[in-house]
């Protein structure tokens, strides 16, 4: 898959083999444009960018709410748990989920370095595998004097290649 960033293009591959209902998930809203449009709504610098909340982070959707960007998801029902035993790494893309561990449903994360504390309570997905340097560029966007986030980075189109 090609993750459009502002900064160029990232290629993704997927583990269908280990994830096949989320790859299948990340798919299906990818490609259907769900993506498009969403900001980077959690990026910890050192740690990771989290995306993917089709329901208020999508910049050019009527429901688009930065402040509310980061608690919605999909139309489509949540995911049960497909946590593997592939490592957290560097480039690595999972699921973000709530407490449940059956509660991830359209966001994902995308690690700017290893994660190892992260390994089987999260269901690994896919890797970067060119771009990475793209990846690194995402920024949480500008803090104004309250501390709200303006301007976020977002994805301009994730589909298959």
């Amino acid at each position: 898959m090609i993750l459009k960033l502002k900064d160029g293009d990232v290629k993704i591959e997927l583990y269908n083999d280990v994830a096949p209902n989320h790859v299948s998930r990340i798919k299906k809203l990818a490609n259907e444009g769900q993506y498009d449009n969403v900001v980077f709504h959690r990026v910890i610098d050192g740690f990771m960018a989290q995306t993917g909340d089709v329901k208020y982070g999508n910049s050019s959707s009527s429901d688009f709410d930065l402040k509310r960007s980061g608690t919605g998801g999909s139309s489509l029902p949540d995911l049960t748990q497909e946590f593997n035993n592939l490592p957290h790494q560097r480039g690595t893309l999972s699921m973000a989920r709530s407490q449940d561990p059956n509660s991830a449903n359209s966001q994902f994360f995308i690690c700017f370095k290893d994660s190892p504390f992260l390994d089987r309570q999260y269901t690994v997905f896919g890797r970067v595998i060119e771009g990475m340097e793209f990846v690194d560029k995402i920024t949480k966007g500008e803090e104004d004097q309250n501390g709200s986030v303006e301007k976020p980075d977002k994805i301009i189109s994730f589909k298959s290649l």
